[in-house]
């Protein structure tokens, strides 16, 4: 990862994407405390509260991301590419995580055993290991990363991609941020 840029240079309003489990919703939550901003979780929209992840209606889900991304300041993790032009369009800066998947398999299995109350976590914290879930982090992390590393920067934000757990954890370090 080249040098990490001062924070305040990536505005208020601010994506955080990457594959699942690779520490979205922890730095969008670490982030939002430091810049005293509101923290979006998009899996919190996308899934009903108090399930096991059972996603809500496409139309409802639209709603809820599109009223988020009015506000003037944000951070927001999360992928969705339906909805991503729109989220391009009202965003500052794009952070963009990537990590090796057998460390993102092991995340789920310890957050979704051990971590109830997560950030990012549903309201009413009913979680369970998924086949499908351990096939969509073992298949599409890899392609994901690839196309968000490609189509991302074409957008002219600013953009950091940050591709290891060690480099996460110099952002962490860089800009006083607490996990």
């Amino acid at each position: 990862m080249p040098a990490i840029p001062p924070l305040e240079t990536l505005g208020r309003r601010i994506m955080i994407c990457g594959p699942s489990n690779s520490g979205k919703s922890t730095l969008a939550v670490a982030l939002a405390a430091k810049l005293n901003i509101p923290a979006v979780h998009l899996d919190q929209f996308r899934h009903l509260p108090n399930t096991d992840w059972q996603q809500r209606p496409d139309a409802e889900f639209a709603v809820l991301h599109d009223v988020a991304i009015t506000g003037d300041a944000w951070v927001l993790d999360g992928n969705y590419s339906t909805l991503l032009p729109q989220r391009l369009a009202r965003a500052t800066a794009i952070i963009l995580l990537s990590d090796n998947v057998v460390a993102n398999l092991a995340r789920y299995a310890r957050r979704t055993l051990f971590e109830k109350q997560r950030p990012g976590a549903l309201d009413g914290a009913k979680d369970s290991l998924k086949w499908d879930m351990v096939r969509w982090i073992w298949n599409s992390a890899t392609k994901h990363i690839h196309r968000y590393r490609r189509d991302l920067p074409k957008s002219g934000l600013p953009f950091l991609d940050v591709g290891s757990m060690a480099e996460l954890n110099r952002l962490y370090a860089t800009w006083g941020l607490s996990r």
